[in-house]
């Protein structure tokens, strides 16, 4: 089970990390996943942020582009979203997920909320 944190009410320029632990999932497992982080606001559509393969290859939106980070620390099973530079277009539920093979895993959500 995914367990997603670190969400909250941020000033415009600001910054979050988010965290992402992997309940119970065995280091294979985690450290040979594709890990993601995907954004939702009201009336949208989910949309994928970032993405870090097992390779450590990431892949960003170009909208986060230069100013969010995804990593991971395997031995915590824990991986995270460094969001620097917030703009108000970044205000979303972000959920994360990890895929190994056909399996999917999503954590429940946190939300982000960037406003003055």
């Amino acid at each position: 089970q995914l367990q997603a944190s670190g969400g909250g009410l941020v000033r415009p320029g600001g910054s979050l990390r988010l965290s992402c632990k992997c309940n119970g999932m065995i280091l294979s497992t985690f450290s040979g996943s594709t890990l993601a982080w995907y954004r939702q606001d009201p009336g949208s559509q989910r949309e994928s942020v970032a993405t870090l393969g097992p390779n450590r290859v990431t892949n960003y939106a170009d909208s986060v582009q230069g100013r969010f980070t995804i990593s991971k620390d395997n031995t915590k099973r824990t991986f995270y979203l460094q969001m620097n530079s917030l703009r108000p277009e970044d205000t979303a539920v972000y959920y994360c997920k990890a895929t190994y093979g056909t399996r999917e895993y999503w954590g429940q959500g946190t939300e982000v909320t960037v406003s003055s």
